[in-house]
């Protein structure tokens, strides 16, 4: 059942969560990438990166490994092209992500469609697919700005503090602040896998990053992403036969 209602529809006797509820259930998220906001700012300021150029990326851009990658490789002298291909390949992922909302925002005008592409991050994503998935009525837009809103706004706060702060504080960078977003993805991700498929997908992805983490241009989740689909659906299949 479609538990998804338009941002202009009656919602019926239980209220639909909207953006209020979508930013409230985006807390988590917000504490697990409050370190990342900070060492992104710290890394772009030792790199070389003028603060005012810092917060702007983090402004246009708003794609934490893509910024990472990049500015990582300007450091290293990068040519633009190479820098735009890596950053691409990062961010496939996202297609992957949009492929799965589909079917609940087709509704949705393609203006407001495209503009809430934009937001589209790892965070906003689970938090969004989560409430989906709970069988729970949402209205999509509404609530999927609210999470938007409360991970961008959050982003650029704690960019901000990094940049403060990146000249006073050396080795930030090395402290493994970023164990809390991984932390913050599990809590999240797990309780998301209820059938062996999807279990088998997570594992499989997960070996293959390990394994594939070597490989230049962030290949190595791509590979891992394509692993766990392919895996995914032939125990799917395989399943689906025997049922």
């Amino acid at each position: 059942m479609d538990n998804t209602v338009s941002d202009s529809a009656n919602p019926g006797t239980v209220p639909a969560a909207g953006f209020w509820q979508g930013a409230r259930d985006t807390l988590p998220m917000l504490v697990g990438a409050a370190p990342f906001g900070v060492i992104f700012g710290t890394l772009a300021s030792t790199a070389g990166l003028q603060p005012w150029a810092t917060m702007l990326m983090s402004i246009l851009v708003y794609g934490g490994s893509s910024q990472f990658v990049g500015v990582t490789l300007l450091a290293a002298g990068a040519s633009i092209p190479v820098i735009v291909a890596t950053t691409l390949i990062v961010n496939l992922r996202h297609a992957l992500y949009s492929a799965t909302l589909m079917p609940h925002v087709q509704r949705i005008a393609k203006p407001m469609r495209a503009f809430m592409a934009w937001f589209l991050t790892d965070e906003t994503f689970a938090i969004v697919y989560h409430k989906i998935d709970s069988g729970e009525p949402v209205r999509v837009a509404s609530y999927y700005m609210g999470s938007a809103s409360a991970m961008y706004g959050n982003w650029l706060f704690w960019t901000a503090v990094g940049i403060a702060i990146g000249h006073s504080v050396p080795g930030i960078a090395g402290w493994g602040l970023e164990f809390a977003m991984v932390a913050t993805f599990v809590g999240i991700v797990v309780p998301l896998l209820k059938s062996r498929s999807q279990v088998a997908a997570a594992l499989s992805a997960g070996a293959v990053a390990m394994l594939a983490n070597g490989l230049p241009y962030k290949l190595g989740l791509m590979a891992a992403a394509f692993t766990g689909i392919a895996v995914g659906m032939a125990v799917a299949s395989v399943e689906g036969k025997r049922a």
